[in-house]
């Protein structure tokens, strides 16, 4: 059977049995879910069924789901079957059947649909521990369907007790194991640890909830949760040695083949990378087609790890970084069918991978050298601590790519030494941003438990008279509260949670916070006076400014991502958002830069959308006539089979659990305030409306005004400074030298460049201090198309009997115009420049003549 059959096969049993096939979850769990921060189980989308917080689609499920465990991305390539990214076979029950049927169905299609040898098959179940007694009854159920007792095996926690995380459903485990002969290792069961028994498939009897101090408390319902890896079933149905043989990876290894010119199986070395590739060309293919981007912190750096350690094996091969985005491309062919996002984002994610590899090859050539030198450094001993990480802080070297290095030569590594730095950077990274969020998380967890879920009432109403159910005082003048009913809308889909007030006879206390639960939530609060004791009547009060401003804001966000897909192309996905009453923020992917004028567009129509006041509104519908409507989604959100959609005015309809404002004149002014780089790939934008708009759009009038002001009187500035340049370049003693002494005083007459009259006075007045206190200065200059003429004279010169208003009435006219002045300036200007040396003739007869004594 091929990969795909597998798949199929597997779902169409548990169909046949009346299970609900549901689809993959995201990679990305749920956000009220910070346990994780990657999809680890078949389970983890439907932990609050489990938790009894939310209503499943169905009481039988069944899926194939994508998953991701970071504990085994230090073994992939070392060994045949670990791997990072996986898919998980599960059949579930919430409250349904339990462990006689899920043991049943797992025994039939082992032997029945995937045709096991009922001979070569170990069952192992729970030996039991502390408050959980050994489970006979598995035991006594595998006995029954024929499995000798001497092929059950009893194991202990934590073989054989499951947790989906450190809190949360988690269950005795009975797990199926197939002998795969002598040629893997010696006998002795599952529980010698022996390669030859091969594990396939875990049933697990979800029946408790694992609290914070690790405390065991029974779920609501005994529920079923089995995963049965699919590349491990393929393996042992095609019965090759490892999973990266089976027919999926085959074209992996192939295309890794074709590219370095090495061959799969020939080179133990050559064969660690080829797996690496494969495994990590597959996993950073679905992280980023998830939305997952490179980055430094949680889900992100597990990203940025695998595409570094795939481009470091594929230097061993002899290929170049950039090459590692290639394996996008049979990673979409093999998987593309089951996964359709594969497909619909097959671009975006050999540009994410491919951006990121480049990124790294950057520091990479100078990061091995610095490699090699503490490996030749550390020969004979240990690599220090501070050595790895300065390799991994400055140039980004991942600890297992050292670790390998060191392996190879021979080397360890202190890795004690390492985390310690690791620790102390996070904690200064840290410093005052305060703790206790994730205690308070699993308080807020812990008291939903307490109660009932809360009914939401909030969609329309900012007001509800309700009832508290649960409370804890949190020791820091908080408290957790549980109402009945709750307006208070609890952050998700990155709308902020609202806040407010809580009132009754005996106390009131503010809102501060609203923590998500699947379907339920819990309240954060400060107490103001009085108490809120459980069972206490109060009303609810949501704080409606704010509530509203968040509300545009958010409705904003809805007709912003269609501006976007009009504008830049249905590829357009939204990639994450804040909506808070102060602003939007609103994550999108795109390649390359969006431009100021196409900005400027999108703007436009946003704000067209606004002016139009169409209505919005919202419904409850199955998901499947939510898609044929034409709705979209976010990809990280999990949905069951009944959605709800918001209808913007009837252009835009999304699938969103968030608070809207009636009708899109409510938004008000919408103006993006900027637009920039979030990652390779991804693109994001802040836009602010109503009266943030409106005060924003003031301000930058403001500054525009002051900016144009402060150009204006620069320009003059320049203007000025131009002139004088110009006047400087006036050779002044050059023309000095052409004074001539007549009638007592020094004459010059001259005609000279000059752009205005004001340029034409300080050449004059350099000349006159050049010449001295007798000087007579008589210029002309012509400039746009006119005569301009100045006199300018000495107090010798006027002592002599000069008069400089005289000497321009009297040349004035020969320009076609008129002037005049005082004795010492006068100045003219003319129609006619082209006599300009007829009239400074004049002036030179005049400034020359004999004035007697």
């Amino acid at each position: 059977m091929t990969t795909s059959e597998i798949r199929a096969a597997f779902l169409r049993y548990f169909e046949r049995q009346g299970h609900l096939a549901i689809p993959s979850a995201s990679l990305v769990p749920f956000e009220d879910d910070p346990s994780v921060l990657l999809t680890i189980a078949g389970m983890q989308p439907l932990k609050s069924y489990f938790l009894g917080a939310a209503s499943p689609p169905a009481p039988r499920m069944t899926s194939s789901q994508k998953c991701f465990r970071t504990n085994d991305i230090d073994q992939v390539g070392h060994t045949a079957r670990h791997l990072t990214f996986f898919e998980m076979l599960g059949n579930f029950s919430i409250g349904d059947y339990f462990k006689d049927d899920a043991i049943r169905f797992g025994w039939e299609v082992s032997t029945e649909v995937f045709g096991l040898d009922p001979e070569r098959i170990w069952i192992t179940i729970f030996e039991g521990m502390p408050g959980v007694p050994a489970d006979e009854e598995a035991f006594e159920r595998w006995v029954a369907l024929g499995v000798p007792p001497e092929r059950i095996q009893r194991l202990g926690d934590p073989d054989n007790f499951w947790k989906a995380g450190p809190t949360g459903p988690c269950g005795p485990n009975t797990e199926l194991y197939l002998d795969r002969g002598e040629a893997f290792g010696p006998p002795g069961g599952p529980a010698s640890g022996s390669d030859r028994y091969l594990e396939y498939w875990n049933l697990v009897f979800m029946q408790y909830d694992r609290g914070p101090d690790g405390s065991l408390s029974g779920l609501p319902a005994k529920n079923i949760d089995t995963g049965a890896g699919l590349e491990r079933l393929a393996a042992i149905l095609q019965d090759v040695p490892s999973v990266f043989d089976t027919d999926a990876f085959r074209p992996l290894i192939a295309w890794a083949e074709g590219a370095s010119g090495r061959a799969y199986g020939r080179d133990a070395r050559d064969d660690r990378a080829l797996r690496v590739l494969a495994d990590h060309g597959r996993a950073m293919t679905f992280l980023a087609a998830d939305g997952v981007r490179p980055g430094n912190e949680g889900r992100d750096y597990i990203l940025r790890r695998i595409v570094r350690r795939a481009v470091s094996e594929a230097g061993h091969l002899g290929l170049e970084p950039e090459a590692v985005a290639g394996l996008a491309a049979p990673v979409v062919e093999g998987w593309g069918d089951a996964y359709p996002e594969l497909r619909e984002r097959a671009a975006e994610v050999r540009d994410v991978i491919g951006a990121e590899a480049e990124q790294f090859a950057r520091t990479l050539s100078q990061g091995r050298r610095l490699l090699a030198e503490v490996i030749e450094r550390s020969a004979g001993g240990r690599v220090r601590g501070e050595d790895a990480f300065r390799l991994h802080d400055t140039y980004g070297f991942p600890l297992d790519l050292t670790l390998e290095a060191a392996g190879d030569a021979g080397l360890e590594v202190d890795a004690e030494g390492f985390e310690r730095l690791m620790r102390e950077q996070r904690e200064r990274s840290r410093a005052g941003a305060g703790a206790g969020a994730d205690g308070v998380a699993d308080g807020a967890a812990a008291l939903a438990r307490e109660a009932a879920p809360t009914e939401f009432v909030g969609w329309d109403a900012t007001t509800a008279d309700t009832r508290v159910t649960a409370a804890a005082e949190l020791g820091d003048g908080t408290a957790l509260v549980k109402l009945e009913r709750s307006p208070f809308y609890a952050e998700g889909g990155g709308q902020v949670s609202d806040v407010g007030e809580i009132a009754g006879s005996e106390g009131r206390a503010r809102v501060i916070d609203a923590f998500r639960l699947g379907d339920d939530q819990v309240l954060r609060v400060r107490l103001q006076e009085g108490a809120l004791p459980v069972g206490a009547e109060v009303t609810a009060t949501v704080d409606a400014a704010r509530r509203r401003q968040t509300q545009a804001n958010h409705t904003a966000t809805h007709v912003l991502n269609w501006a976007l897909r009009e504008t830049l192309g249905a590829g357009v996905r939204q990639a994450g958002s804040y909506v808070g009453p102060d602003k939007l923020r609103f994550d999108f992917t795109h390649r390359g830069r969006v431009p100021a004028e196409t900005l400027e567009r999108i703007e436009r129509m946003v704000n067209e959308r606004v002016d139009q006041d169409r209505p919005v509104g919202w419904r409850i519908m199955g998901r499947e006539d939510a898609a044929e409507a034409g709705a979209i989604g976010l990809f990280e959100e999990k949905y069951g089979e009944r959605v709800r959609v918001v209808d913007t005015g009837g252009f835009s309809k999304e699938l969103c659990g968030g608070t809207h404002v009636s009708r899109t004149g409510e938004i008000g002014p919408f103006a993006i305030v900027s637009e920039g780089s979030t990652g390779a790939g991804a693109r994001r934008i802040e836009a602010l409306t109503g009266t943030a708009a409106l005060a924003y759009l003031r301000e930058r009038e403001r500054e525009l005004q002051a900016e144009l002001a402060a150009r204006d009187e620069r320009i003059r500035q320049l203007q000025a400074e131009l002139k004088r340049a110009k006047s400087a370049r006036t050779d002044v003693g050059s023309l000095a030298g052409d004074a001539v002494e007549a009638g007592g005083v020094r004459a010059l007459v001259a005609q000279v460049e000059a752009a205005d009259m004001d340029e034409l006075l300080a050449i004059s007045d350099r000349l006159k201090q050049s010449l001295g206190d007798t000087a007579a200065v008589v210029l002309g200059a012509a400039s746009d198309g006119k005569a301009l003429v100045v006199a300018n004279l000495a107090p010798g010169a006027v002592a002599a009997g000069l008069k400089a208003g005289a000497i321009i009435r009297e040349v004035a006219p020969i320009v076609g115009g008129g002037g005049g002045g005082k004795d010492a300036m006068a100045r003219a200007g003319g129609r006619d420049p082209s006599r300009l040396p007829e009239a400074l003739d004049a002036a030179r007869a005049i400034l020359t003549a004999d004035r007697g004594s």
